[in-house]
């Protein structure tokens, strides 16, 4: 039996934001997993393809429910290509347990299973920002995982995430507690986990966060 999850106050109304346009990226809006897959592993559209050891492309059920958006890869993700890995994924996934949820569950696991991927597809030299060129080359790909995903709800993780999603620069405390919209899916914000291991004291509020967002998906119809 999945742990129950306790019910916050009824999420407030859902709010609508602007949405930052894509840039175009030929053929990328009818690819298949795999075909997307190559692309982005063979993309070369900024510098970053240059200083990158490999691609990290997103992990997880193809199909879920939750869809957890991420910023970009650091050193361990861009050495084993696989988002959220380290004390910052140790950290995400225990929180998913916490909820029922993991990026992968096994056979017979009670826990739901989720897909994970971040704004960048590559890790920027010295884990430096993105700027704003190569978070815009790397959207489109993206907002294709999030087609083939088909998330009842998207979990922003971080501000590039949320800048990805929601096109806004507000700082992830103005945006917590509330529930926003990216194309018609339902959009909870949060800190990221690296930012929760260095501000212990956020933690409840990351878990509020979490709390809401299932909530917020028990209120969803069905498939």
């Amino acid at each position: 039996m999945a742990p129950s999850v306790p019910v916050p106050a009824p999420a407030p109304e859902v709010e609508n934001t602007v949405l930052v346009p894509a840039p175009t990226v030929p053929g990328v809006a009818s690819l298949d997993w795999a075909g997307l897959r190559q692309a982005v592993a063979s993309c070369e559209a900024c510098s970053l393809c240059r200083s990158r050891t490999q691609t990290v492309f997103g992990v997880g059920a193809e199909r879920a429910d939750v869809m957890i958006v991420g910023e970009a890869p650091g050193e361990q993700e861009d050495l084993r290509g696989e988002p959220f890995v380290g004390p910052a994924g140790q950290l995400l996934d225990n929180m998913l347990r916490a909820i029922g949820h993991s990026r992968a569950p096994g056979e017979g696991s009670p826990l739901r299973p989720v897909f994970i991927a971040n704004t960048l597809k590559c890790r920027p030299p010295r884990n430096r920002n993105p700027d704003a060129q190569e978070l815009a080359r790397c959207l489109p790909f993206l907002y294709r995982q999030i087609e083939l995903v088909q998330p009842r709800l998207l979990l922003a993780s971080g501000k590039f995430a949320i800048q990805a999603l929601l096109d806004t620069q507000e700082a992830v405390g103005r945006l917590r507690g509330r529930v926003h919209q990216f194309r018609g899916i339902p959009v909870v914000v949060t800190y990221h986990p690296a930012y929760l291991l260095r501000q212990l004291a956020e933690k409840s509020k990351a878990w509020d966060d979490l709390c809401l967002a299932m909530h917020t998906l028990s209120r969803l119809p069905p498939r």
